[in-house]
């Protein structure tokens, strides 16, 4: 007599390899990206002497400019049929263009290098969330989401403490800095190329010749619009995490230690992210974003009133919580909506619109900054997460009527 044993909320034994293959891709790579996105801010306003609104421009374009790239990288995969050389590339375009961080001179070859770095990050984008979403069944995309986005936070952990360690070892020496991120990014290109292994396309799935048609977009269901559209409404509350340094900062957080914002946040991302994704797995995933969606308005109003360091460090804890409980989860909202044919067009049409709103938001953010202050950026980004979670519900219902419908359509046999 055999009795079933209850599965573990991780499942990591059942993840497949190329899921966390692609995470040590991850995380190599975030290591590398943020042991320079830790200071460059600091390096733009301290040193070259930028404005809060140029350090939100410059953010902002960067970041619209990996959405933007990542509707066509994912296009192509669908029609191409493959996705790992994709993301490979963009891996390596990012990896080759770290060295002109600590070469630059002047902010024009710094916001050239930013835009080149994050151009390689949209080509991978889509396609390694569509790789992701290939590799695994449906019942553990929540895991392997979250493995992933667990794994890349570990390396946004992992880089800021570097950035501390090595501006004590170099004297405040930001150059210095940015020549030792280049290492890591190198060792990311070298996973993905020789650990990553695409699965066979299945014979039975449409070829998809115009991925960007108005037919095509049709496919893509009224929820997965709504998914878009609430993303962007709460995107524009996520503007980057530049402005968290700068916040540190303006209540006295010391200079050499401000990265430490970033290690704060990114462990209270890493620690919720697998958790997350794995739960939803089993009590579904519109919960938990809406509990994400409420810690951002509370690290907001913690981040707008707080005039101490503790409390600033208290919102940048749970501006962490949020995005482990919301980044994972509505990547694998995406997969769960998209036919897999399209679903690298999925992803990419999902980060552009998603994109816009970030450079939205980091431009209104550098710009209130410098002319309301502080407290009116993220008082800002409190009422747009309001209006997203207040608009959660309706995507909610919407998805639970599509599945009940589906239900009685085909009942079990």
């Amino acid at each position: 007599m055999t009795t079933d044993r209850p599965r573990s909320l991780f499942r990591w034994r059942e993840v497949p390899g190329g899921v966390w293959a692609l995470g040590l891709v991850s995380l190599f790579m975030d290591i590398s990206s943020e042991m320079i996105h830790a200071l460059l801010p600091l390096y733009l306003v301290t040193v070259l002497g930028a404005s809060t609104l140029t350090v939100g421009i410059i953010e902002g374009i960067a970041e619209a400019t990996a959405s933007i790239t990542k509707i066509f990288s994912g296009a192509l995969s669908d029609y191409l049929g493959k996705r790992k050389w994709l993301a490979a590339f963009g891996y390596g375009l990012a990896a080759f263009t770290k060295p002109v961080f600590p070469l630059a001179s002047s902010i024009g070859w710094l916001v050239a290098a930013r835009f080149v770095d994050r151009v390689g990050k949209g080509i991978r984008g889509a396609p390694r969330d569509a790789l992701i979403a290939d590799l695994t069944p449906a019942d553990l995309r929540g895991n392997a989401f979250g493995l992933r986005q667990s794994l890349d936070t570990v390396g946004a952990v992992l880089g800021p403490l570097l950035a501390i360690a090595f501006m004590a070892i170099f004297m405040n020496d930001f150059t210095a800095v940015f020549w030792m991120a280049v290492i890591p990014a190198f060792i990311s290109v070298a996973i993905i190329v020789f650990g990553v292994h695409e699965p066979e396309r299945p014979p039975h799935l449409r070829k998809v010749r115009s991925p960007l048609s108005r037919r095509e977009l049709k496919r893509l269901s009224r929820v997965y619009w709504m998914i878009v559209g609430v993303t962007a409404i709460f995107t524009l509350a996520r503007f980057s995490e530049a402005f968290l340094l700068l916040r540190a900062q303006s209540v006295g957080l010391p200079l050499a230690v401000v990265p430490l914002v970033l290690v704060v946040m990114n462990v209270t991302y890493t620690v919720s992210a697998w958790p997350a994704g794995a739960l939803s797995d089993r009590i579904g995933r519109y919960g938990l974003v809406t509990v994400g969606f409420a810690l951002l308005v509370l690290a907001d109003l913690a981040l707008a009133i707080g005039g101490s360091v503790a409390v600033v460090m208290l919102g940048v804890a749970l501006w962490g919580l949020h995005m482990g409980l919301t980044q994972g989860l509505l990547s694998a909202l995406v997969a769960d909506t998209a036919p897999e044919e399209l679903r690298g067009t999925a992803f990419g049409m999902f980060n552009l619109v998603s994109g816009l709103a970030m450079l939205a938001a980091s431009i209104l953010a550098g710009a209130l900054w410098d002319f309301v202050g502080p407290a009116g950026t993220f008082l800002a980004g409190a009422a747009f997460t309001a209006i997203a979670l207040a608009a959660l519900p309706f995507v909610r219902w919407r998805a639970g009527k599509i599945t009940r419908r589906q239900s009685i359509a085909s009942p079990p046999v």
